[in-house]
């Protein structure tokens, strides 16, 4: 038996159309069985530039230890961040762990 989707209304706006998917079922209107995952692999993150105070030894540990393994010291303060990040909400219950 093929289920019947209800028609998708037009909206005069994104605004009003966020608001109606943030309180309907999709699977009321899309069939989904025939959904495929999809990759972006040029898709990049948005940034947003912050200003962080560090004591002066700790910010000369972390770009001695970033030397060590031959990367900017940006990006490795970024991955301890991004890997607690990632165990707290583990911890917490707060996400799913990824298996």
């Amino acid at each position: 038996m093929v289920k019947k989707h209800k028609s998708i209304p037009k909206f005069k706006s994104e605004d009003q159309e966020r608001e109606f998917w943030s309180k309907s079922d999709s699977t009321e209107y899309i069939d989904w069985s025939g959904a495929r995952p999809l990759v972006l692999p040029n898709l990049k993150p948005s940034l947003k530039t912050i200003s962080l105070r560090l004591p002066e030894h700790m910010l000369a540990e972390l770009k001695l230890l970033a030397n060590k393994k031959d990367v900017p010291y940006q990006s490795l303060l970024k991955l301890f961040l991004a890997e607690r990040l990632e165990e707290e909400l583990q911890r917490t219950g707060a996400v799913e762990v990824k298996t």
